[in-house]
């Protein structure tokens, strides 16, 4: 599911233009935003709370890597791009790219499924649903042909798109031989047979990782520069965040 997100469910949301949110809002600081906003919205985790260059407007990041933008008193919101006209900016890109800033190196790479192509130098990691139509894509047209390269698999079935991906992920898991499996599958379209019965905690690990970085569509590609890119995006530009700094 190319950019499949789950919806930010905020009840009573307005979405208003910024001149109107601006024409409510009053100088307030961060932590009374915060304690507006738990309180209006008690199921919603508040990550932070900033000022933005707008008078009397918040940047509210709540879990999920979800931007939200706010007054002061949390009544008005609105979700979606803060423009810098001068810069020709969008602040809440810039502020994104540094939520899905990942370290690399701390991911528990004994959770995925290796495999190594060529000198294995270049770094990625795709967290993937088995039922997934774009992570197959992304198997079968994106990823062919990238060399010199070590690709880590998690397996992280959404089991509210697809239900029948946990079992598959775990046959996937089980089986003698991970790599051998899963192209089969995923690239070759055979058929799953073996049994999805062993130890699977690991998938319960990845699952709670892809939370913890806010991956909420599949497939998520998570490069060693620490980006990440959602989507099955075309082997040209694999290529070149492989070879990003």
């Amino acid at each position: 599911m190319n950019t499949t997100v789950k919806a930010l469910a905020l009840a009573g949301t307005l979405l208003l233009t910024m001149t109107a949110c601006n024409a409510n809002a009053t100088s307030t600081g961060t932590e009374q935003v915060q304690k507006a906003f738990t309180t209006r919205f008690p199921n919603r985790q508040v990550l932070s709370v900033s000022e933005t260059p707008v008078k009397g407007i918040f940047e509210v990041v709540v879990k999920g890597k979800q931007i939200v933008y706010t007054d002061a008193s949390a009544k008005y919101l609105f979700v979606g791009d803060l423009i810098d006209a001068d810069a020709k900016a969008s602040l809440t890109e810039k502020k994104m790219a540094e939520l899905n800033h990942v370290d690399f190196n701390k991911l528990p790479l004994q959770y995925a499924i290796k495999e190594v192509r060529g000198n294995g130098a270049r770094k990625l990691a795709v967290f993937t649903d088995p039922d997934c139509p774009y992570c197959k894509q992304l198997e079968r047209e994106s990823l062919p042909g990238i060399n010199n390269v070590t690709i880590y698999t998690f397996l992280y079935p959404l089991a509210q798109l697809h239900p029948d991906a946990p079992r598959k992920a775990r046959q996937i898991w089980c089986s003698k031989d991970r790599l051998k499996t899963w192209t089969a599958f995923m690239r070759d379209g055979q058929e799953l047979t073996g049994s999805d019965k062993c130890d699977t905690s690991a998938l319960d690990k990845v699952e709670a990782l892809g939370d913890e970085l806010g991956i909420t569509g599949t497939p998520g590609l998570l490069f060693a520069n620490g980006r990440l890119v959602p989507g099955a995006i075309a082997k040209e530009d694999i290529e070149k965040l492989l070879d990003a700094k």
